[in-house]
């Protein structure tokens, strides 16, 4: 970042867990951080101090990321807070898991509206500003099971491979803007979503023998944002070495 140029970003899902990680490794690299979240308070307004502990800005707003209006009013929010937009991190996520024949559709929709549709109502808005400047930087947080399939996940997987093709689709879209999109495809993180997994028996398929943390993520996502000037349309796998 140039001396005293201010940049903003956006993190989805961010009182916890990797969400959490990439906003407070972003505002270590001076950003002002917004941050969305579904329900818990306590958590959020613990991540909006840990970022302004860091003299940057921040600010929590809580909504539904599947609501399509509630997308639309934050981002408006958002951008009248901040003034400017320059990273978006589309990474809210839920899982319901469960084997596909007996899967019901609300299970189905809720986790297509919530890790894939909300990558759409949330760029939807932000992407005319980023247009406007004539730069950005989009990552969204897809998942190995994107890349591989998994059995008990076929909506996960369906969503996480969806924000592959978006990636690839709205780089080639926009680069002629300097606005880059990526994606991470993280592996195991040691976060709410794998507690209660053999982890020591998962950590002896991964080739460097651990779990992965959400500042793992969180500094692929910095070095995209920073440094990574000419990547785009890319599905970067922090995993440890699991998908090779």
């Amino acid at each position: 970042m140039a001396d005293g140029e201010k940049k903003v970003a956006l993190v989805t899902g961010a009182s916890r867990g990797i969400g959490r990680a990439c906003a407070v490794e972003l505002a270590k690299a001076g950003y002002d951080v917004a941050i969305t979240y579904a329900g818990n308070d306590e958590a959020a307004n613990q991540t909006v101090k840990d970022i302004t502990d860091l003299n940057v800005k921040s600010k929590a707003y809580k909504f539904d990321v599947s609501n399509k209006e509630a997308c639309q009013k934050a981002a408006d929010e958002i951008l009248a807070d901040f003034g400017k937009l320059d990273v978006l991190v589309n990474n809210a996520g839920i899982t319901r898991d469960g084997l596909f024949m007996r899967m019901n559709s609300d299970n189905w929709e809720a986790v297509i509206n919530t890790n894939l549709n909300s990558a759409f109502y949330m760029t939807s808005p932000i992407i005319k500003t980023m247009v406007k400047q004539r730069s950005g930087c989009i990552v969204n947080m897809s998942s190995i099971v994107g890349k591989m399939g998994n059995a008990g996940q076929a909506n996960y997987s369906a969503a996480k491979a969806g924000l592959i093709g978006f990636t690839k689709s709205l780089a080639k879209e926009l680069g002629s803007r300097n606005i880059r999109v990526n994606a991470i495809a993280p592996g195991f993180i040691q976060t709410d979503m794998t507690k209660g997994l053999e982890t020591e028996k998962i950590a002896e398929h991964i080739p460097l023998k651990r779990l992965g943390t959400p500042e793992d993520i969180a500094k692929t996502v910095k070095f995209l944002a920073e440094e990574g000037t000419y990547i785009t349309g890319q599905v970067i796998g922090v995993d440890g070495g699991l998908v090779v």
